[in-house]
């Protein structure tokens, strides 16, 4: 069973979409209970790194979602992604889940803001399950993007400057765009989580 992080920020419809139709039970929680039955734990998220945070402090699951992803395969998308990181600063500074050493902060860039459509992946050497995945384009909506130690980079994308897209800190992965709208590819790649690449 994989559990979705319900904290009323997530875009948990269409990603709980996604996982059935790969043929998966899903189950959308704030219950610690729950969360610890699931396989894998699933952190969605759209809005802001701040507001993310004062959520999930609220609804007390800081402290267990931090201590689950040392147990099991735990993925943020998006926003869930940004969460994942020691430290936010898109609406002040806000502590993250510290799963990722690393910073959320405002892309640097030339282009508009925010980054918004479709970009091709840079996949990094060491890490073959993604390697079918070089130069295959998926769907992008942000303004922040992680800081972060290239030893935990497995994709990156180019928008007037190289945007992580994809990282990795022992079982817990992190994914920038939206698998549930990047078509086939998408799916692949959270078909490459589930079956046993997060270790």
């Amino acid at each position: 069973m994989i559990a979705i992080v319900d904290y009323g920020m997530g875009n948990v419809a269409s990603v709980s979409t996604a996982f059935r139709r790969l043929g998966y039970e899903v189950i959308l929680t704030d219950k610690e209970a729950e969360l610890a039955k699931a396989s894998h734990i699933i952190l969605p998220g759209v809005g802001s790194f701040q507001a993310a945070v004062q959520e999930i402090e609220e609804r007390g699951l800081k402290e267990p979602l931090q201590r689950l992803a040392k147990e099991k395969p735990f993925l943020g998308i998006c926003l869930g992604m940004q969460l994942l990181f020691s430290e936010g600063y898109e609406g002040g500074t806000s502590a993250g889940l510290n799963l990722i050493p690393g910073t959320i902060e405002k892309i640097e860039t030339d282009y508009i803001l925010p980054h918004i459509g479709w970009n091709a992946l840079d996949i990094k050497e060491g890490h073959e399950p993604f390697e079918a995945f070089q130069n295959k384009h998926v769907y992008f909506v942000h303004s922040f993007e992680a800081r972060v130690d290239r030893k935990y980079l497995v994709a990156s994308t180019e928008y007037g400057t190289e945007v992580p897209a994809i990282v990795k800190n022992e079982n817990v992965y992190g994914i920038q765009f939206h698998p549930e709208k990047s078509g086939e590819v998408g799916v692949e790649i959270l078909k490459t989580f589930l079956q046993g690449e997060a270790k």
